[in-house]
């Protein structure tokens, strides 16, 4: 793979669901800076992206945080739960996209479905269609990613073009860029903190293009560049986006509702057919949920293979060859998640709390696998950027940054039911005198959620 279409699928793989869905929310924790909580959170994706390069490049054909942590620490447990986490933040960030699917196809058709139960219904009429696309099986590529990163950008760039037409018509207000909202109890300072927890779910995608290095040429002196060059055009895109949706929609407008660029389209270009832009955001967050999706249920599957998880889970179809029973676990926690939870801000922010907590395990495992050295040269990340990553995303998962409470009960959740089967699956392993399998360093399956 050459450095142009490696960029297009990194570019890909980042954007997504979390500028389409959560501006707004952004919009309504800091006011018309709603550019800058995108801006930290792509500050501490390159922060944390400086670690898994240099992890990837190290060994290049590791794929995953689960891996990398099996190989600092060497403990099954800790290996476990991070990939756990990983498949949950995966599932959480497919709920998301639903929720954001169904709002979106209520409003761009006019279906006065928004605020109803009527959502909800088809959030879960989208998650099943997305298990049954699922269990008959995908062939993901690098060519339709290309086809699909061209959809997601196409969506943006119509926000980013309709603002600056605004602007030059001198429609608009400018000045709300500077304008702070900050709640009462709390400062700028915090009001940006709480967003960029937000904001960092639009972020997420980048440590899952890590395991393309291996089909790269020369990936250790192209990979590095192209992944940082990936994280720009995205950040930037992100940021002018803000910017436009800003000039264009009042923050407080912004925030209501869970389709905030199509009110931007809307009050920039009343004209344009709001179902065509709809549609490119419908088909934006589709894409996210199923490539969120295989990969959950896949790790589930991989989780079984190594008898980490019940044996149940590893089931694959007689005739279709898909882990069928991994497919339905994966699903089922889904609806669970749209029918009982819903909100996009609770379902997007988890996604971003369970990274964030992987994401300062990989910081850290950078550090201690410096005790282990390779043969052949690799990208080696400047020592204190591991270092401002791990206290950058420990600080941002915790309770002090104003994260909404119900993300951390929702994360717990998740989290237990895969502690309850990992103890159940223990104590039949130890029963029938069977021990988990060695993580092997030499998977290419995917690492984490696409946004």
């Amino acid at each position: 793979m050459g450095p142009w279409l490696l960029l297009l699928f990194i570019v890909g793989d980042i954007l997504g669901t979390g500028i389409y869905a959560l501006t707004g929310q952004v919009a309504k924790q800091v006011g018309g800076v709603v550019w800058l909580p995108f801006l930290v959170a792509f500050i501490v994706a390159v922060i944390t992206a400086f670690s898994y390069l240099e992890l990837v490049t190290k060994y290049p054909r590791a794929a995953g945080a689960a891996l990398y942590t099996h190989k600092a620490f060497g403990i099954h447990f800790i290996t476990f739960i991070v990939a756990f986490a990983v498949m949950c933040s995966g599932i959480t960030s497919a709920s998301t996209a639903s929720r954001a699917f169904a709002a979106n196809m209520s409003n761009a058709f006019d279906l006065g479905l928004t605020g109803t139960i009527g959502i909800t219904l088809i959030g879960l009429c989208f998650m099943a269609l997305v298990a049954i696309v699922n269990f008959r099986g995908v062939g993901e590529s690098v060519k339709a990613n290309v086809v699909l990163t061209c959809v997601e950008l196409t969506g943006l760039l119509i926000i980013i073009l309709i603002g600056l037409w605004a602007i030059g018509l001198g429609n608009g207000d400018v000045s709300r860029i500077t304008q702070f909202a900050t709640a009462a109890d709390r400062g700028a300072f915090w009001s940006v903190i709480a967003a960029t927890t937000l904001a960092f779910f639009a972020m997420v995608g980048f440590e899952d293009s890590v395991n393309m290095a291996e089909e790269c040429k020369n990936p250790t002196r192209i990979f590095p560049k192209v992944l940082l060059a990936g994280l720009l055009i995205t950040g930037i895109i992100y940021v002018l986006v803000s910017i436009s949706a800003v000039t264009l929609v009042a923050p407080e407008q912004l925030g209501e509702g869970e389709t905030p660029l199509l009110q931007v389209v809307q009050a920039g270009a009343p004209n344009f057919p709001l179902w065509i832009f709809g549609f490119i955001t419908m088909f934006a967050v589709a894409n996210s949920a199923l490539i969120n999706m295989l990969m959950a249920s896949r790790l589930v599957y991989g989780m079984s293979r190594e008898h980490v998880l019940p044996p149940v889970l590893g089931k694959v179809h007689a005739s279709r060859r898909t882990p069928y029973i991994a497919i339905v676990f994966t699903t089922l926690l889904a609806f669970a998640l749209i029918t009982f939870v819903g909100e996009v801000p609770a379902l997007g922010g988890t996604t971003a709390l369970l990274l964030l907590c992987v994401f300062t395990i990989v910081n850290i495992a950078v550090l201690v696998l410096r005790r282990d050295p390779v043969e052949h040269s690799h990208f080696r990340s400047p020592t204190i950027l591991p270092v401002l990553g791990a206290i950058c995303c420990a600080f941002l998962a915790g309770p002090w940054t104003g994260r909404d409470p119900v993300q951390y009960k929702i994360a717990g959740i998740l989290i237990g039911i895969g502690i309850a089967l990992w103890v159940v699956n223990f104590l039949v392993n130890r029963a029938i005198g069977q021990k988990p399998a060695e993580p092997t360093m030499e998977t290419t399956g995917g690492s984490g959620p696409v946004n």
